[in-house]
């Protein structure tokens, strides 16, 4: 790891910052500063609206590059301002540092360190969370925001709340965020490993000053609501949209016939989730959510680790030529659920989606059972005829 005596130099050739955005921590700042320059004098402090001794402390320090203005807008904000500003100035990468003492700038060698050796990408500080000064909520916020990251991304990242992180802000320039407060640390990162970016980590430490003399602007009710209104949108997103794309990119980065085809008979899983991977497209491709059943079946594929081709093989069940024949018989099986209120229906080749409206709730409980149904068949035939299919190719393969 490089010393203090070493690193000023690599900051520079690096074309890396420290960005440090702060907000009344004026009895913590001074130290930060002085810790961050005993390794470097790239340094862009953002002081957001503060209204303590901020301004005055900063006076000190000409020689650092400085951001201010007058009222306090969020954390969010002050780190979207920083990164802006750190583009323009040259820098590719801003390590951002919180200015309230919990960070130590000793850490800040591990950070170049796993930038030289990875090249371009995102490292968060991951703090142990085992210690006895760590709060409650600290904690629990901790294991929230790592599970609905690894939902939003597929990456497990051992701490996604630290605010001390390595960000490639070059490679972030002109994406547009839309949060302004703590929440931004979320949106930030996941947005980050959409486009690609690769997301590491680096063991740092962390303090948290007895409760009577911490300073903490995190308001539990109003930024946790605002943290957990954040992931839903995320999460909705990644189901809808970012799961399919990835899945689509990753067909077409060969042929479509070529991918396919290894999918298929280049299976590495087992026989049993083959089966299950047959009857859950089958599922999805009967569920009654018309217009929405292939998409959600490649956004779950994803998710459940099962084998996309067959899935979508499966899901294709519900193609317009079968569309009649599906409604028809989620009306008769929906018959057994409402007896007294089924109506019955005429198989017709020109029965279409509009006739669902008829007794809906008949067609509801029809279909969901239609699927369920078809799917534990679809997996049970798929799985005798893999099975058997397998026996011959070994008994060719033993002559």
């Amino acid at each position: 790891m490089h010393s203090a005596l070493t690193l000023s130099p690599i900051f520079a050739n690096l074309k890396v910052c420290v960005l440090i955005p702060t907000y009344n921590n004026s009895t913590t700042l001074q130290q930060v500063i002085e810790g961050v320059l005993k390794y470097t004098q790239e340094i862009i402090v953002v002081n957001d609206g503060s209204t303590d001794a901020t301004s005055t402390i900063l006076k000190e320090y000409t020689s650092i590059k400085q951001i201010s203005y007058a009222s306090n807008k969020g954390k969010g904000w002050a780190l979207r301002t920083g990164f802006r500003y750190a583009v323009v100035q040259g820098y590719d990468y801003a390590i951002t540092i919180d200015s309230d003492g919990q960070h130590f700038p000793s850490d800040l060698p591990a950070f170049i360190d796993k930038l030289i050796n990875v090249g371009p990408c995102l490292i968060i500080g991951a703090r142990n969370m085992n210690q006895s000064s760590i709060p409650g909520k600290s904690s629990f916020g901790h294991k929230f925001s790592n599970f609905w990251f690894w939902v939003e991304t597929g990456i497990k990242a051992p701490d996604t709340q630290s605010g001390y992180r390595l960000y490639p802000v070059k490679l972030l320039k002109g994406m547009k965020f839309i949060t302004r407060k703590f929440e931004f640390e979320i949106e930030v990162i996941v947005r980050a490993a959409w486009k690609g970016i690769q997301i590491e980590s680096v063991p740092v430490s962390v303090y948290y000053a007895p409760s009577g003399e911490r300073v903490s602007h995190f308001r539990p009710f109003t930024d946790f609501t605002r943290i957990s209104i954040l992931n839903t949108v995320l999460v909705v997103i990644t189901f809808l949209y970012i799961n399919p794309r990835t899945f689509l990119r990753s067909i077409f980065k060969q042929s479509t016939y070529t991918n396919l085809k290894n999918e298929l008979l280049n299976r590495k899983e087992s026989n049993l989730l083959s089966a299950i991977s047959v009857g859950f497209g089958v599922l999805m491709g009967l569920i009654p959510i018309w217009g929405f059943q292939l998409i959600s079946a490649i956004a779950l594929s994803v998710l459940f680790r099962l084998n996309k081709a067959m899935v979508i093989i499966g899901a294709n069940i519900s193609l317009p030529p079968l569309i009649p024949f599906i409604i028809y018989s989620s009306y008769q099986m929906g018959a057994f659920w409402v007896p007294s209120s089924a109506i019955p229906l005429d198989f017709s080749k020109d029965i279409s989606v509009d006739d669902i409206n008829v007794n809906f709730l008949q067609y509801l409980y029809g279909s969901i059972t239609l699927a369920i149904l078809s799917a534990l068949i679809a997996g049970l035939l798929t799985y005798v005829l893999l099975t058997v299919f397998d026996k011959k190719k070994n008994k060719i393969k033993n002559e």
